[in-house]
């Protein structure tokens, strides 16, 4: 009986040679519905890594400044060149910042040898920091660390001073900086936010060897602060909100120590300007979250008692850590309603916060 496939007669058939195990393939049993499926092994690729490569860099990256900064400033032209080269590898990669900053600094102490290369020096540094907005927090801590470890003092000023003389410069026209035009204006919102960057970075080392902030900034934030109320333009609004989020916990703490009632003027001045400022209803909306993030001590929570002590009367955040459950319509609530506790089915997604 035909099987199915036409074949030549038994004697007729030529002679082979036995297929090899790799070349056999199983042929169809007439009982089965199918054949197996034949399984192909892929043969293996060898690796062509070698742990002798070039080190890799990611596309757009140039290994030349890397290089070139171990070398120090003597492969540049100019010292200016050298520094701006710095300044650009901390913009792209602020994380270097750790493990390259002493060196850099040792190296601008062979460099850095007259008033006119430190001035020159401190203006790179402010220029990059007012003109890039991501670096204005990365030049505050350089412009720290680089006051406390650049060895050349001249007569015109050491580091410090000099940066301090090129922000009072740029502070004393800020009422016609604040009033100025788009550019202008754009230009002086980056001096307060780079001052404001300062003002939480630079630190002034006391003859006790105590650490405390310049009190030189603290007032000019102030008054920074008096000029963009007074020209309650959207902008100005809302660089005064980026520095008060910046800036406002240790602003006040600092006033509160010396008694001072600064920020509650500052409070009032912004219900003023919400209440009667032409300005736009985002921007307001931004300054009432101001106001209530303010009346929560700047989003701080400060433990009162330990957590075995503490209870809804005599600990205010009491419910701010407890996980958020919901009941079976979905409506969350918190150990603070406690009617609802017997319908409650915890949220699968656990552990949310309370805000």
């Amino acid at each position: 009986m035909s099987d199915g496939f036409d074949r030549a007669p038994e004697q007729t058939r030529p002679l082979r040679a036995p297929p090899s195990s790799q070349d056999k393939i199983p042929q169809q049993n007439s009982e089965s519905a199918m054949a197996k499926p034949q399984v192909v092994v892929a043969p293996v690729l060898m690796s062509k890594l070698s742990v002798n490569a070039p080190e890799f860099y990611p596309s757009g990256y140039s290994s030349s400044y890397t290089e070139s900064y171990e070398d120090g400033c003597e492969d540049y032209p100019t010292l200016s060149e050298y520094v701006q080269d710095f300044l650009n590898h901390l913009t792209e990669q602020p994380g270097s910042f750790e493990t390259e900053i002493e060196q850099f600094a040792e190296t601008l102490n062979g460099c850095v040898t007259t008033d006119d290369a430190l001035q020159e020096l401190v203006e790179l540094i402010y220029q990059q920091a007012t003109s890039i907005p991501n670096f204005s927090y990365m030049g505050a801590r350089l412009c720290n660390y680089l006051s406390h470890h650049l060895t050349i003092s001249p007569q015109s000023g050491n580091f410090r001073q000099l940066l301090l003389q090129r922000c009072r410069t740029e502070y004393e026209v800020k009422d016609q900086a604040a009033k100025g035009d788009e550019v202008t204006r754009k230009r002086f919102h980056a001096f307060v936010l780079f001052l404001g960057e300062l003002y939480l970075n630079l630190e002034i080392k006391g003859t006790n060897g105590q650490v405390t902030r310049a009190d030189i900034l603290q007032v000019g934030l102030r008054e920074l602060l008096n000029a963009l109320f007074s020209n309650p333009m959207d902008d100005n609004l809302i660089c005064a909100v980026k520095l008060l989020k910046l800036t406002g916990s240790v602003l006040e703490d600092a006033w509160k120590e010396k008694g001072k009632m600064d920020m509650e003027e500052i409070i009032q001045r912004i219900e003023n300007v919400v209440l009667d400022a032409n300005c736009s209803r985002d921007v307001k909306q931004m300054l009432l979250k101001l106001v209530e993030l303010r009346s929560s001590n700047w989003g701080r929570v400060h433990a009162t008692s330990t957590y075995r002590e503490a209870t809804p009367e005599n600990d205010p955040n009491y419910f701010m850590n407890e996980p958020t459950f919901y009941t079976s319509d979905g409506v969350p609530f918190t150990a603070a309603d406690p009617d609802n506790w017997q319908i409650a089915v915890i949220s699968p997604v656990l552990p949310w916060r309370t805000q």
